[in-house]
């Protein structure tokens, strides 16, 4: 009787899930009544922070940047790729000694060496500017005030300097050029010298050979008068000692790379390819009689054989001093080049404006940061003043143990 009397009592216990869309504009509405309730401490925090952070960039000092740009200056080839082309196979390996894609990173290390910053620092007094007491502070103030990058695509090298003076900053980015070129330069020409002087005496003992080999033609030919040889052996003995000019010429090519680069650079490798592949040319004209390099075009007489390899001699040697004087002149017009072995694209100027600090950015940054901060605080301290008594001391203990195991 008394169920049949309340019947809101069946109704509510037949539906006991709760109203979805109440609980939902409940817990928006605490959301709000958080935020409301803390608004003073919210405000306050927010603009304090921005306040304070307005105070700390205005404190800040402006910092300019200036930027130089360079470009590693192409090979004068327009002069010279028609004496290589003279050269046979010598163009394709001196055109990889006299440089290429790795020059870009090479200057890049050369003006983060300390061979470029050591007068850098002398010149503009930077551990007196950067109040440092050893060198190795200041290397390590330059590492982030001169930041020094190389473009993948198009290899310009560009130096920006950061500095509180924008005077000194565009002329620390230009002392880098300056360096740069000077050191550049110097080894430029001292490889260049020495490249010139070791193919001087490379061609000085051809010369020697040469006429050495022609006085005993000479000698030859007034002992025996006229010696009838075929035009076919004469046509086989000259491409066998313009093969072997070419071959001994590329050795000497060789052992300079050598004094260069290492065995395992690519310059040296192809040179070596390009050695093995002139030795098998000379061989398969020479044939394979024996260990004599006299081409086997038929039957020659003994006394024509002799007039052959005294012949091939001379003409071996006439090769070797016509190549070798080409290199020896190339190498002087190296060595008496005054070009920079870069291009300079642009000029560090003074900069008019400052490229840091962004005084606005960093408040604005630091205004939303602390107030989403202060807005993730109070809904922690609202829902822990919330939870019951026995739950506050569960997390207190939480807390403890973590704290003790930690020390």
């Amino acid at each position: 009787m008394q169920q049949d009397d309340n019947p809101n009592i069946n109704s509510r216990s037949s539906n006991p899930e709760p109203d979805v869309s109440l609980s939902t504009s409940v817990s928006l509405v605490d959301y709000l009544l958080v935020i409301v309730r803390h608004k003073r401490m919210i405000l306050l925090t927010t603009f304090g922070a921005a306040f304070i952070m307005v105070i700390y960039t205005l404190l800040l000092p402006n910092i300019y940047t200036a930027t130089a740009m360079i470009m590693a200056a192409e090979d004068d080839k327009a002069g010279m790729s028609a004496m290589m082309a003279q050269l046979g196979g010598l163009a394709g390996i001196a055109g990889g000694s006299l440089g290429g894609p790795t020059k870009t990173d090479l200057y890049v290390s050369m003006l983060k060496s300390e061979t470029v910053r050591d007068p850098i620092i002398d010149r503009f007094k930077l551990l007196d500017v950067y109040k440092a007491k050893f060198r190795s502070d200041v290397y390590a103030k330059l590492n982030s005030t001169a930041v020094i990058n190389a473009g993948k695509k198009d290899g310009i090298i560009s130096i920006a300097v950061s500095d509180k003076d924008p005077k000194r900053a565009a002329e620390m980015a230009n002392g880098y050029v300056e360096e740069l070129s000077r050191l550049a330069t110097g080894l430029s020409m001292s490889g260049a010298g020495k490249n010139r002087m070791f193919l001087e005496e490379r061609l000085a003992t051809a010369k020697a050979d040469l006429a050495r080999a022609g006085d005993e033609l000479k000698d030859f030919q007034a002992r025996n008068k006229v010696v009838n040889v075929t035009e076919q052996a004469k046509a086989s003995i000259e491409g066998v000692a313009q093969l072997k000019g070419q071959l001994a010429v590329q050795e000497v090519q060789l052992a300079a790379l050598r004094r260069q680069f290492t065995d395992s650079s690519q310059e040296v490798k192809g040179a070596r390819v390009g050695i093995e592949n002139l030795k098998a040319q000379i061989a398969r004209l020479e044939g394979s009689g024996g260990t004599s390099s006299i081409p086997t075009v038929g039957s020659v007489p003994q006394l024509g054989q002799d007039y052959l390899r005294l012949m091939r001699e001379v003409k071996i040697q006439e090769t070797m001093v016509e190549l070798l004087t080409k290199q020896y002149e190339m190498a002087r017009l190296s060595e008496s080049k005054d070009l920079s072995p870069f291009q300079v694209l642009q000029k560090a100027k003074v900069p008019e404006r400052k490229s840091k600090p962004t005084r606005s950015k960093m408040v604005i940054m630091a205004t939303v940061s602390v107030f989403f901060c202060t807005l993730f605080f109070v809904f922690i301290w609202e829902y822990l003043s919330r939870l019951p008594v026995e739950e506050r001391k569960r997390i207190k203990t939480l807390l403890a143990e973590l704290a003790f195991r930690k020390n």
